[in-house]
C-alpha cells in the first residue's frame, strides 16, 4: 500500500512539474514583435474604429484599430519570424524616441532612409520604392491654383508635419513663406482647409487620394527638369542600433516580398485608404 502511494504521488509531482515546465517554456517562447506606427499618414497607415480581416488592434489605444500599408508589411514580418504582432499608436516626432527608450521593437511608419536618421537609429533595405518626385496641394480657387514652377510661390503660405522630408522641401519653393511645421498630416490639411496656410508638399504617389478627401485643393506637379530635388531612399523599417539580429531577421523576409505582391498590398491599402 505505501508503495502504490508512493508511486501515485511520485507520478502526480512529475506530471505538475511537466505542466508547470511546458507552461514557463511556452511563455518564454511567445515572442511578440512590437510595432511603432503613427497611424495618420494614409494610405500607408491609419486608425479605424472597427475591426475587420485585415486591421490590427491598438495595443495603447483600446477600440480602435490600426490598418494600411505599413501594417500588412508589419503583420508579414512578424508572421515569418514566428511572433505575435503589437501595433502601438505614436506621435511621428516619438517613434524614434520610444524606439530607443526600448518602448517598441521597430518602426514601420512611412519612414524615410536619411542621413540623419541614421545617427540616431538602423534601416533595414526598402519595402516600399518612393516615388523620385513631389508637388504640391493649394487651394483650387486661390492665387497658386496655376503655378507651373517652383519660382512661382512666392509670399505663398506652406506648411508640412515636423521632422519630415517633406517639411524640409519647402525651402525649394523660392519666396514661399515656411510656417512652422504640426504633428500631424491631418493637421496640415486641417490648417489649409481653413485658410490658416496656402498649400503643402505632398508625395505625388497620393494626389489621387488627398484629392478626394480634400475636394477643396488641388494638386500640382512640375516638370522633373524643375522640379524638387530629392536626397533620399525608399521607406524603410527602422531597429535600434546595432539590433542586427531583429535587422537581418526582416531583411530576410522583405526580399522574399515580390514587387508585384508589394504593389499589390499598396494598391489595396490606397482603395482603402479612399473609403
Amino acid at each position: 500500500m505505501r508503495n502504490f502511494l508512493f508511486i501515485a504521488i511520485f507520478l502526480i509531482s512529475i506530471s505538475v512539474y511537466a505542466v508547470i515546465h511546458y507552461s514557463i517554456n511556452n511563455h518564454h517562447n511567445n515572442r511578440v514583435l512590437r510595432v511603432g506606427v503613427e497611424c495618420d499618414y494614409p494610405p500607408n497607415n491609419w486608425e479605424e474604429e472597427r475591426p475587420t480581416d485585415s486591421n490590427v488592434p491598438l495595443a495603447n489605444k483600446e477600440g480602435f484599430y490600426a490598418e494600411g500599408y505599413d501594417i500588412q508589411i508589419a503583420k508579414i514580418v512578424a508572421k515569418s519570424i514566428g511572433a505575435e504582432l503589437e501595433i502601438k499608436k505614436l506621435a511621428w516626432d516619438d517613434l524614434i524616441p520610444a524606439l530607443n527608450r526600448n518602448e517598441i521593437d521597430v518602426i514601420f511608419s512611412g519612414m524615410l532612409d536619411t542621413a540623419e536618421r541614421r545617427k540616431l537609429i538602423d534601416f533595414t533595405e526598402t519595402y516600399e520604392e518612393t516615388m523620385t518626385e513631389y508637388g504640391v496641394f493649394v487651394h483650387k480657387n486661390g492665387k497658386w491654383a496655376d503655378a507651373k514652377n517652383l519660382t512661382d510661390f512666392a509670399g505663398a503660405r506652406f506648411i508640412a508635419q515636423k521632422d519630415t522630408n517633406l517639411d524640409s522641401a519647402i525651402n525649394q519653393l523660392q519666396g514661399a513663406v515656411h510656417l512652422p511645421p504640426v504633428d500631424t498630416v491631418s493637421n496640415v490639411f486641417d490648417t489649409i482647409v481653413k485658410n490658416e496656410a496656402d498649400g503643402t508638399v505632398v508625395d505625388i504617389q497620393f494626389m489621387n487620394s488627398y484629392k478626394k478627401t480634400y475636394p477643396e485643393l488641388k494638386g500640382l506637379k512640375f516638370p522633373k527638369d524643375n522640379g524638387f530635388v530629392l536626397n533620399h531612399s525608399g521607406i524603410c523599417a527602422g531597429v535600434r542600433k546595432n539590433d542586427t539580429k531583429l535587422l537581418n531577421e526582416i531583411n530576410n523576409v522583405l526580399k522574399k516580398i515580390p514587387l508585384h505582391e508589394r504593389q499589390k498590398i499598396m494598391d489595396i491599402s490606397i482603395l482603402k485608404s479612399e473609403g
